[in-house]
């Protein structure tokens, strides 16, 4: 039987959003503020960035910390992604690209774009900074045990878990 956690207060109106594989990591989640991120390294392996829950607009969001630039994206971005990876069945190719580059088919980055994605658009919240959710969201999805990711120079991929 799954651990029981206690989701924060800030979290618990989440609770219908949030699928029963994401409420068994709530443990994880309460623990990453601001003042105590996810710290996690690109696909490749070649730079660090943190990652946070916070409140904007009276919304849960992803806070994405690269150097002095900060990336937002949609908090179902977790959920969402995972089932699509569930459905998708095997490994699917990253295809990270910046907002205004066109992306590839069959990549996470052109599905977190997509209008047939569950939100019908965008899982980034800042304009101008969009883009990149295929080289940000998989290292938080592997930290948080929702797939695996690999950690080649280039053309990386991520599977559920």
């Amino acid at each position: 039987m799954p651990k029981s956690y206690a989701i924060p207060q800030k979290l618990t109106r989440l609770d219908s959003l949030m699928k029963p594989i994401f409420r068994e990591h709530s443990d994880i989640m309460e623990k990453r503020t601001k003042e105590n991120p996810w710290k996690l390294k690109t696909p490749p392996l070649t730079s660090d960035y943190e990652m946070y829950i916070d409140e904007k607009d009276g919304k849960e969001i992803i806070v994405c910390v690269v150097g002095k630039t900060i990336l937002h994206y949609d908090f179902r971005a977790i959920n969402d992604l995972h089932e699509m990876l569930k459905a998708h069945g095997d490994w699917m190719l990253l295809g990270s690209k910046d907002q205004k580059v066109e992306t590839k088919e069959g990549t996470v980055e052109h599905w977190a774009r997509s209008e047939d994605n569950p939100i019908g658009g965008w899982y980034g919240l800042k304009n101008g900074f969009k883009g990149r959710f295929a080289m940000y969201m998989p290292p938080l999805m592997e930290a948080l045990g929702l797939a695996e990711v690999e950690h080649e120079k280039r053309n990386n991929r991520m599977r559920a878990v």
